[in-house]
Order: C-alpha cells, then sequence, then structure tokens
C-alpha cells in the first residue's frame, strides 16, 4: 500500500491563501533586500528577515498572522521608500 505525502491536517483554502500571501511577502522582502548597495547591511536585514518568519513559523491564530502580514507589509514598503530615497 502506498504512503500518502499529504500531511494529516490539509490546509483549508484560507489557510492555504493566507500562507501563499506570507510567502509572497517573504520573497518580495528578500528581493527588495537584495537592492541593498551595502554588503553588511544587506546581510543584517536578511538574517533578520529570515529568523523574524522563521520565530513565527508555527503562528496559528488568524488574527494574530493578519496582524503580522500588515507589519511585514508596512516593513517592506518602508524598505522600499528608504531605498527610492537613496536612489538605489
Amino acid at each position: 500500500m502506498a504512503v500518502s505525502r499529504l500531511p494529516t491536517a490539509a490546509l483549508s483554502l484560507k489557510q492555504f491563501l493566507q500562507r501563499q500571501k506570507v510567502l509572497g511577502i517573504y520573497r518580495d522582502l528578500l528581493r527588495t533586500i537584495r537592492k541593498i548597495p551595502t554588503e553588511s547591511d544587506r546581510r543584517y536585514l536578511r538574517d533578520w528577515a529570515r529568523e523574524e518568519f522563521k520565530r513565527n513559523k508555527s503562528e496559528t491564530d488568524q488574527d494574530v498572522i493578519r496582524m503580522m502580514i500588515t507589519q511585514a507589509n508596512n516593513h517592506l514598503e518602508d524598505l522600499r521608500r528608504s531605498l527610492a530615497l537613496a536612489g538605489c
């Protein structure tokens, strides 16, 4: 008998879409960080982003996740604005 690769508790559609949103923000954040001219600043922000997302990986409360998505979007927009002002 074949063993299923599906997790024992599959995600609901809402959870799946929320997960996709989080992964998209993470990718956008890492892409934006690549545009920072100073290597040490890039490394610091990349490590910070990875640690923040890893630390909150197991969060299940939908309200907390929505709040973190909003905060991540705000950080991303702040970073983009700073890079635009710096001419990067």
